[in-house]
């Protein structure tokens, strides 16, 4: 059905609430108007017709008991009858609340009447059935007015001697309908004001909670919240209150490495390492802490989200495994530039030393002086190149020889060293091998410094005893390996800590600015990735032997076994 014009130009001029929550109050305010007035009409028009049959039920009562009353019957005998008649009539008329109380002879002329002039006058309505001897009802426009009526016929031994009426003007019951509509009204219009206050209690904390927006504005945030949430790499994980996840993102999931369904799981069943559990789960905030997984470095971000209480959590997770590897050179690089200026320095003096020789008119001791340095600078180089012909590692073993001899410690290559360039495959790079390698020998060189004797010995080479590339329960391999073994003279490793070396933030050293205990951890991460096997044990002189082995394909340990070792072929 089409509204008309006007109608329509109306409704389109009417302010319409912007927020979800003035929406629903108004469809909540205009539902409960509606139900208040069906039911007010609803009542109106029971109560009418209630009021109808009890006028009916009054006046048929009345007429019965007239009509029953042995007065009546002998007051019907008399000469005179409205004499007696007249005064009874008003009696019962004031006595039981109708409007006229009319007793008649079995022509319908009156005896009585609420008004005196028309007594002795004709009866104006039906008369016939209860001329019959039946009892009726009808709603008939007299000389009152219109009313709701009852006639029964008056007997006396079997024989009808009169006729009464009663009846109730249909103004009084429509007079006794509206006292109780205005109560009814009064009524309605409180529970439609209760009931709008209760709706706008409501709305208004809807209104808080949905911070005014409609529901297109929501739609639409809720779209932006879907595309960010997917575009962001970075992880975002969302707890409740119980520390169950609420939300992840794409980045989260890659970077935790769940898989499957994990909302609503709590972050204990993750499956993560335990520090990083523990961080996850704590109330405190925190910034930019570092933990490991089975293959990333990430730095976690917590912030606790409250409302009056503790509503949950935000953890933002960043991959900073390059960046942590970076930094892990960028140091080596900076001990390497320390060396460097430290060797500069003896040089420097060494130099000086040469010319006051010269100066001095010693040439042959100012040669002889020069030489041995040089011999003893390029032994170590001649080693270790002879020994490691992978530049990189060759580098790495360099650099650090040079740092540790500026901290009082010598750094020895084993002879049974032996990796030729190109031996390693490209599923090993070199960036691995020297977070590797590095961290054990910077771990080992704190642990001999100030110790008898300071020495680090450093042992890279292949081992090829099996070449099956089976794997034994243990998870061991007998095919060709990749041996790195770094042993220490200082105070070694207690068993009891054995696993524990290996853990995130673990260290026997106090904590500096940064945070200890990450480079053996990142060296098992990196090992872990590999597939590979890291182990420490007490070393024969004392101190201790860490020692990794990676899987290495069979041609490479074949190329592997014509490696040169103290400058004479293997």
């Amino acid at each position: 059905m089409r509204l008309p014009a006007p109608l329509t130009g109306v409704l389109a001029r009417l302010p319409r609430p912007r927020s979800l929550a003035g929406q629903l109050f108004a469809m909540q305010a205009v539902l409960l108007a509606v139900l208040v007035l069906g039911y007010a009409v609803f009542t109106y028009l029971s109560d009418r017709d209630q009021a109808k049959e009890a006028a009916t039920r009054q006046a048929l009562a009345v007429t019965r008991s007239v009509a029953d009353s042995p007065s009546v019957r002998a007051a019907i005998r008399t000469p005179d009858p409205s004499a007696r008649l007249q005064p009874y009539a008003n009696r019962v008329q004031r006595h039981t609340g109708v409007d006229f109380v009319t007793i008649m002879n079995p022509r319908a002329i009156r005896w009585t009447h609420p008004t005196p002039d028309l007594i002795g006058k004709k009866f104006v309505g039906n008369t016939a059935p209860a001329l019959a001897g039946h009892t009726f009802t009808e709603t008939y426009e007299g000389t009152l007015g219109l009313s709701v009526r009852a006639v029964t016929p008056i007997r006396d031994h079997g024989e009808i001697v009169g006729l009464v009426s009663a009846g109730i003007r249909v103004e009084a019951i429509s007079a006794r309908i509206h006292d109780q509509v205005t109560t009814l009204a009064g009524v309605a219009g409180g529970a439609l004001a209760l009931g709008a206050v209760g709706t706008y209690v409501i709305n208004a904390r809807l209104r808080r909670s949905t911070h005014g927006m409609n529901a297109t504005e929501l739609s639409r945030m809720h779209d932006y919240h879907q595309a960010a949430l997917h575009a962001v790499r970075e992880g975002l994980l969302m707890l409740d209150g119980q520390y169950r996840v609420a939300l992840i993102n794409d980045g989260g999931r890659e970077l935790l490495g769940a898989g499957g369904e994990v909302l609503g799981r709590s972050v204990a069943d993750l499956g993560l390492p335990a520090p990083l559990t523990g961080a996850l789960l704590s109330t405190r905030p925190r910034v930019d802490e570092i933990h490991l997984t089975a293959d990333r470095v990430l730095a976690v971000n917590t912030s606790p989200v409250s409302g009056g209480e503790r509503r949950g959590t935000v953890v933002t997770l960043r991959d900073v495994t390059e960046l942590q590897s970076l930094m892990g050179e960028l140091d080596s690089e900076r001990g390497f530039t320390l060396a460097l200026r430290s060797q500069a320095h003896e040089a420097a003096n060494r130099l000086h030393t040469v010319v006051s020789l010269i100066e001095l008119g010693r040439a042959e001791e100012a040669v002889e002086f020069a030489t041995a340095e040089l011999e003893l600078a390029q032994t170590l180089t001649d080693q270790v190149v002879a020994a490691v012909s992978e530049p990189v590692l060759a580098a790495l073993l360099l650099g650090k020889a040079a740092l540790a001899n500026e901290r009082g410690v010598e750094l020895v290559v084993s002879e049974d060293s032996g990796i030729d360039d190109g031996l390693l495959p490209p599923s090993l790079p070199a960036r691995d091998l020297v977070t590797i390698l590095g961290n054990l020998i910077d771990n080992a060189v704190d642990a001999a410094q100030g110790s008898v004797r300071a020495r680090v010995t450093v042992t890279a080479t292949t081992d090829d005893t099996g070449a099956t590339d089976d794997t034994d329960d243990t998870g061991a391999t007998d095919g060709p390996e990749l041996l790195l073994r770094v042993q220490d003279t200082g105070e070694g490793v207690d068993p009891a800590h054995a696993e524990a070396v290996f853990r995130r933030g673990w260290s026997t050293k106090p904590a500096g600015p940064g945070g200890r205990g990450l480079g053996l951890a990142l060296v098992r991460q990196t090992v872990q990735r590999h597939g590979g096997r890291l182990s420490v044990a007490r070393a024969d002189g004392g101190g201790a032997e860490f020692e990794v082995r990676l899987p290495l394909p069979a041609a490479c340990a074949k190329a592997g076994r014509a490696v040169v070792v103290g400058g004479e072929d293997a």
